[in-house]
């Protein structure tokens, strides 16, 4: 994630950061019974949903 994508998600309100948040929860379940079914290719992108959520976590909680 850029610095410029941090910036923006700083800026965001908390509405939008837990609407951001169920997306990419929801992302990663897609993905999680993709890789269990054999579909998913790049699994790194596994890892960066998750650090993208640990993110907005954080941004969650200190507002």
């Amino acid at each position: 994630m850029k610095k410029n994508e941090l910036e923006q998600l700083k800026n965001k309100p908390v509405g939008e950061l837990k609407r951001n948040l169920m997306e990419h929860r929801d992302r990663l379940w897609n993905l999680k019974t993709d890789l269990a079914a054999g579909k998913v290719k790049n699994v790194k992108e596994i890892q960066k949903v998750k650090k993208t959520i640990a993110r907005i976590l954080t941004f969650i909680h200190g507002k």
